[in-house]
């Protein structure tokens, strides 16, 4: 047992060793750096996860892969794979969300409605001011709005409605998932090649961050008493 946890924390050390250097390569543009290490985060996630858990939910493993694939995507910074990283993503999300709610049980919905406005009113407004959006990934950011918006009111309104860890890291990583897809936005479509040198370097950031958290939440649920999941 105690191999176990050396083994997992030198694994974490890792994670956020590979995350810094990363950051540090997309600050200073190395993309032979950035195409190496970029893929490699999601995977340490996931051997790490696969050592800890007892139940090793696959879905979970799934939606990391995806993130692996997005992750390759985005590295062009191409029309096209903006387009199909962004495709991808959206099917990430989505299994996500089924993660949440198979964990969080929500039974009265007017919380959630609540603490999910405010995000689709942020969100929506951004949509609407933006005018670079290609006309193939229009359905595709409307959708990915109303994923993050729902992600993060699940989030919020769990939080005061049952403030426990579970809940608490629940909404730490659907903040940064949120600060994730609001700098992601920016950089891709509002202020096109603009700010790269800010902009990308705090997107790896709030990725590999929120990734991590979604990752301890994960573990926290499985080992709660009041889920299904096997």
């Amino acid at each position: 047992m105690q191999k176990k946890y050396t083994i997992i924390k030198l694994l974490t050390v890792t994670y956020f060793a590979i995350a810094l250097f990363e950051v540090v390569a997309e600050y200073f543009v190395n993309r032979t750096l950035i195409c190496v290490l970029k893929p490699i985060i999601p995977l340490v996630l996931i051997v790490i996860y696969y050592i800890e858990s007892d139940k090793k939910n696959m879905l979970f493993i799934a939606a990391l892969l995806l993130s692996l694939v997005t992750n390759i995507l985005f590295i062009p910074n191409t029309s096209s794979c903006l387009f199909y990283g962004v495709l991808v993503f959206t099917i990430h999300r989505v299994i996500v969300l089924y993660l949440i709610f198979r964990f969080q049980k929500v039974g009265d919905f007017i919380p959630l409605i609540i603490a999910t406005t405010p995000f689709l009113l942020i969100f929506f407004y951004l949509f609407m001011e933006t005018a670079e959006i290609p006309q193939n990934s229009i359905y595709i950011i409307i959708f990915q709005n109303l994923l993050i918006s729902l992600f993060a009111g699940i989030a919020l309104s769990s939080y005061f409605m049952n403030d426990n860890k579970q809940n608490s890291v629940l909404l730490i990583s659907a903040l940064l998932f949120v600060m994730l897809q609001f700098v992601v936005f920016i950089e891709k479509y509002f202020l096109v090649d603009e700010y790269e040198e800010l902009f990308r370097p705090l997107a790896m950031t709030f990725n590999a961050l929120a990734f991590y958290s979604f990752y301890k939440y994960v573990l926290i649920s499985e080992k709660s008493n009041n889920n299904g999941l096997s």
